[in-house]
């Protein structure tokens, strides 16, 4: 135990310097005229109200790097907590189509108007979660948690909720649906101090509740039998699992569309730097999760000429590849 508690510091220490370096590299870099700031021009004009630098950082950087930092832990965290309870390396909240109903349950909530938070970020859980309870019908009955089931069902629900959406888009003539092509690919541009204390605010306590549950998932890992035979209630740990972190991966599609894969990059290349003990990977995967999220935000501002891309191409030109060679090494 004692051996666990040092490594999961020594992770979480390594991991949150590692955030720190990016989120300063995040609020330094842009694509703005200003170019690169040094750390003491960054820390001078952090104090000067009137300088255009203080408006940079403070009002237009610093809330999207917190916001990518938010969304790289809840996507990476949900990408974990599905891989353990579903025991399938390829589960990922976007390929088991919950993020797909979210983005549903956002358009729809956005097209009536209502205001980001509490309307859209209802609607978005409320599309999640019906998605969620879609996949567990189709794949029902006693191999309820098979993983072969659930991964093939998720894969038909997310395509027929990208179907939906572009039924939604081009049947209507609202002025806002040119905007939302580019929030579906994974645009953090929109948010600024408000939208980052709000996911802030419902993020936090999800991920201290999946923390609080990780060694619980190193027994779901070893089977149904063993988890039960050491006093855990399977179904209500799975179900509340799977509650919280659709909930977590709702309100990052509402806030910031869709983006791919980082479920699934993030918690496999700490499996392979630091093993399979949730109790290490839980932190690992908030804070590594993080800062892939604000580095591939960094390089979505910076990389194109002129404006910039949505992060989720980023992770998307990261992400498939790697699904492709995960699913060739699943294969029999």
């Amino acid at each position: 135990m004692a051996s666990v508690l040092k490594k999961a510091v020594a992770v979480s220490s390594g991991m949150i310097v590692l955030l720190a370096g990016v989120m300063l590299l995040g609020i330094s870099l842009g694509s703005s005229d200003d170019g690169i700031l040094s750390l003491t021009e960054i820390f001078s004009r952090l104090t000067d109200p009137q300088s255009l630098y203080y408006t940079i950082v403070w009002e237009i950087r610093f809330p999207r790097v917190v916001i990518a930092a938010l969304m790289g832990a809840a996507l990476s965290l949900g990408g974990l907590v599905f891989q353990a309870l579903l025991r399938n390396p390829l589960a990922e909240p976007y390929i088991l189509g919950i993020s797909g109903g979210a983005a549903i349950g956002a358009i729809i909530g956005i097209l009536l108007s209502f205001a980001r938070f509490p309307g859209v970020s209802l609607a978005a859980f409320a599309g999640g979660m019906a998605t969620l309870f879609l996949v567990l019908v189709i794949s029902s009955g006693r191999t309820m948690m098979k993983k072969e089931s659930l991964l093939l069902s998720g894969v038909m629900v997310n395509a027929f909720c990208s179907a939906v959406i572009m039924f939604l888009i081009s049947m209507t003539q609202d002025a806002r649906i040119h905007n939302i092509m580019f929030w579906l690919m994974g645009d953090l541009s929109a948010g600024g101090k408000k939208e980052a204390l709000i996911m802030a605010g419902m993020m936090v306590p999800c991920f201290m509740v999946i923390f609080w549950r990780a060694n619980t998932m190193n027994l779901l890992l070893m089977g149904r039998e063993m988890a039960l035979s050491m006093g855990v209630n399977v179904r209500w740990v799975s179900v509340t699992l799977l509650v919280i972190t659709s909930f977590m991966v709702s309100v990052t599609v509402c806030y910031c569309g869709l983006v791919a894969f980082v479920g699934l990059v993030i918690p496999h290349l700490l499996r392979l730097l630091f093993g399979a003990d949730h109790r290490v990977l839980v932190p690992g995967c908030i804070f590594g999760g993080g800062a892939y999220l604000v580095l591939c935000d960094l390089l979505a501002r910076t990389l194109p000429g002129q404006g910039e891309m949505p992060a989720g191409v980023i992770t998307a030109l990261v992400g498939a590849p790697l699904f492709i060679v995960l699913l060739k090494r699943t294969q029999p």
